[in-house]
């Protein structure tokens, strides 16, 4: 991992990832949970959020090698997820992603 570009990191969320999550504090959950407080929080536990069993089950503590590792390919990393995005195959969009979240979600 490398650190990574929030503003870059910022557009990319606006382009492929805001359809379906928020990141603000007491955000909605959309087709996606509300990432806000996303680090440290384990997988399938958003409050208020319906998730599939594949997701309950994955007991995954988010971090940012672990988020780094599903944005790549969130169907390999969770089968069964119901997260229709194919992923961020470039480590670079990842590391951008990855350091948006830290500070939009902190």
């Amino acid at each position: 991992m490398e650190p990574g570009d929030k503003v870059n990191g910022a557009k990319l969320f606006k382009t492929r990832c805001a359809q379906c999550h928020t990141v603000e504090k007491g955000g909605a959950n959309k087709v996606g949970p509300n990432l806000h407080g996303i680090m440290g929080r384990q997988s399938g536990k958003a409050a208020g959020f319906s998730y599939t069993d594949a997701n309950k089950n994955k007991g995954v503590h988010w971090d940012e090698q672990s988020l780094f590792d599903y944005l790549e390919n969130p169907k390999k990393y969770i089968p069964g997820t119901k997260m229709a995005f194919n992923g961020f195959k470039k480590a670079k969009d990842r590391n951008d992603v990855i350091a948006y979240l830290k500070d939009a979600c902190a």
